[in-house]
């Protein structure tokens, strides 16, 4: 592709804010596939693209499969005896906060580097613990930073109104996850800021622009290949599908993006030494609208809200009432 037909695609895609959901975040339970506006697109080369995002998850709607119930009886990883202990608890409630940065640097005219960095990975999980007849009120609440994650993208193809990007990537063990509960345990490897395990990441994008209607197509996919953890537990691999639209309008002088967008996830059951992890991985689907303010050519602001349509939790847990997340972008 010639550098004056690429130069003028990235400008009408920087213009209009061309950028999908963001599927390479720090995943817990909730914050794998919120949208943050700048991760899979492609950059020119010597160009910076930095992203500030906050996202906000609270879960305490309890479910088993796709039906609503009146509380979820989870299990406990007993690490030091090495056991599942079934029944150990109650879900009452787990608030997610994540603030991430997220570096976007153009290494060629097809080639872009991606760096993801969880700064603040928060997680205030409330319980009861089960003991008989009786029951124990339980608070644990983690900050940390979560895994990082570097990949690759390469523009495949760019034409003057479409583009596929395909990228590869790892996810490093940085995150803690050993952290003790009030009992001086190591707690549930879900809520903790990291997994301590290597993964493998693939992902694949793809973008229609109808510069005429102001319009913009895209899909999405990724899939995240996980292994063990010294520990010998390994989370679930996750896919994760996301399709959607955005339409471009001024106001005022301002660029305003709004769209909307259809986001799903699916995992398998997480495993501890080989065995079943009960309460673990499942299928859910969103449905998100966002807008996106352009404050000059170089710098937007954005917010999403992140609503289910459908949640299947294997067994019983909680799940997500909502996600929301708010950010800014600098190109440099």
């Amino acid at each position: 592709m010639n550098v004056p037909l690429r130069a003028t695609l990235m400008t009408a895609v920087l213009s209009v804010t061309l950028y999908p959901a963001q599927i390479w975040a720090s995943c817990g339970s909730a914050n794998c596939f919120l949208v943050t506006g700048t991760q899979e697109g492609v950059m020119r080369p010597g160009q910076m693209m930095l992203d500030l995002s906050y996202r906000f998850i609270p879960m305490d709607d309890a479910q088993r499969g796709s039906d609503d119930i009146d509380e979820a009886i989870t299990p406990a990883i007993d690490f030091e005896n090495q056991t599942i202990e079934p029944a150990h608890h109650r879900e009452h409630r787990t608030n997610n906060e994540l603030i991430q940065l997220d570096v976007n640097y153009g290494l060629s005219e097809k080639w872009t580097l991606n760096l993801a960095l969880p700064l603040v990975n928060n997680r205030r999980h409330e319980h009861y613990h089960l003991n008989g007849a009786s029951e124990e009120f339980l608070l644990d609440d983690y900050t940390g930073m979560g895994d990082v994650r570097l990949s690759l993208r390469r523009a495949v193809f760019a034409g003057e109104s479409s583009l596929l990007v395909l990228g590869a990537g790892v996810k490093t063990p940085s995150g803690e996850y050993k952290l003790l509960n009030s009992e001086g345990e190591i707690n549930e490897p879900s809520i903790m800021p990291g997994t301590g395990s290597w993964d493998g990441l693939l992902s694949a994008y793809y973008q229609r622009l109808d510069i005429e209607r102001h319009l913009l197509w895209f899909a999405s996919g990724s899939y995240q290949l996980t292994s063990k953890n010294d520990l010998d537990y390994q989370f679930g691999d996750t896919l994760i599908l996301n399709a959607g639209v955005e339409y471009s309008t001024s106001l005022h002088g301002k660029r305003i993006v709004s769209s909307l967008q259809l986001n799903s996830r699916s995992a398998p059951r997480d495993e501890y030494r080989g065995e079943e992890v009960p309460s673990t991985g499942g299928h859910w689907v969103y449905v998100t609208p966002g807008l996106r303010l352009q404050l000059s050519t170089s710098t937007s602001v954005y917010t999403h809200l992140q609503l289910p349509v459908y949640q299947y939790v294997n067994d019983g847990n909680i799940v997500p009432r909502y996600g929301l997340v708010v950010g800014a972008s600098w190109a440099l």
